[in-house]
């Protein structure tokens, strides 16, 4: 069965194309207050689980030994647009370990926005992986393998020590099983898994209360949430749906994008996790549902309101900034989820 279409396009008055997806929400003791679609489904979060995969390099005590800031911690857990406060702060955290961007496995990429690739262009210089959206998260694993006296070559391998602590976080904290039958390479080059949609949630329910994790772990949770949500800005940069909606809510809410129209969320105060999926991979229609689901699940200052509506009702504008259309979500999402 497809799942149900959850956010719809409009040119004029009429619909002109559809997103269908799936979202599940669940507390941290693992029961699913709500459901759209198959949520049993595995799916690549990829980068929305960047903060799960930056807990062993906190817990293992690497983040504290090399004097990590939380726009660094903010960082390992970021997307970002590869400007030049991105890159900088990716060195700086190599630079800490004692080691440099030729250290970096996860490729070259230009930055997000054309001005900032305009400025490289000016000034005479060339993108590096420093400006790769994954290299915060490369550099916190080159760090932790740098502390722990590991190898930091082939740190992306799946049988390197640093792979195989992050596999034990992602299974203890959302109860499932992964290995090399659901393991796939992400863009950055490291180890990806086919994880249970609703166990996702559930591993996020446990980020936002660390509920079911041992004081360590829990602690480390807390360490990179409260990091992220304090410097939003690190987690993607501007112009970006994670880095309005963390600096928005003023930490109430973590929120990270990944690949293909995949979100993760995290919302402290009601215990509950969130992970959502458009089936076609678009962004656009990734974000409208979770600005949707959290439109739903929390009671919105007046700041809040204004804020979220601008990504929950998407303006389509054409060349000549005339407004054409929106994106926005079916008004079943909007009732269902309000029912919760």
């Amino acid at each position: 069965m497809d799942n149900p279409v959850l956010v719809e396009v409009t040119r004029g008055n009429v619909v002109e194309s559809r997103h269908r997806g799936s979202i599940a929400i669940v507390d941290a003791d693992g029961k699913l207050a709500y459901s759209a679609g198959d949520v049993e489904q595995g799916i690549f979060a990829r980068s929305a689980i960047k903060a799960l995969q930056a807990i062993p390099m906190v817990e293992s005590g690497a983040a504290e030994a090399l004097a990590f800031e939380d726009a660094e911690l903010a960082l390992a857990c970021a997307s970002h647009n590869g400007e030049h406060v991105h890159a900088s702060s990716a060195r700086v955290m190599l630079f800490k370990a004692g080691l440099t961007e030729d250290d970096l496995m996860c490729g070259t990429q230009w930055p997000k926005h054309m001005d900032d690739s305009e400025k490289l262009i000016k000034s005479d210089e060339s993108p590096c992986a420093l400006h790769n959206n994954c290299s915060g998260k490369h550099a916190g694993f080159l760090g932790m393998a740098k502390v722990l006296g590991v190898p930091t070559q082939n740190y992306t391998d799946y049988d390197h020590p640093v792979q195989q602590e992050v596999r034990n976080v992602l299974e203890q904290m959302s109860g499932g099983i992964i290995g090399r039958d659901t393991c796939g390479t992400d863009g950055c080059s490291i180890p990806t898994y086919a994880m249970e949609q609703q166990k996702t949630a559930l591993a996020f329910a446990r980020f936002a209360t660390g509920v079911g994790l041992d004081p360590v772990r829990a602690n480390a949770a807390e360490t990179l949430y409260e990091a992220c949500v304090n410097e939003p800005y690190m987690v993607a940069g501007k112009n970006r749906f994670c880095t309005e909606i963390m600096d928005i809510f003023k930490g109430r809410v973590f929120v990270k994008t990944g690949a293909e129209g995949v979100f993760c969320a995290a919302l402290p105060e009601l215990g509950f996790g969130v992970t959502l999926k458009c089936d076609d991979g678009a962004v656009r229609g990734a974000e409208v549902m979770m600005a949707s689901v959290i439109r739903s699940l929390l009671v919105l200052s007046d700041e809040e309101e204004k804020g979220l509506h601008t990504w929950e009702h998407q303006q389509l504008k054409n060349l000549r900034d005339i407004l054409v259309g929106e994106v926005r979500p079916v008004e079943d999402i909007k009732r269902h989820l309000k029912a919760l």
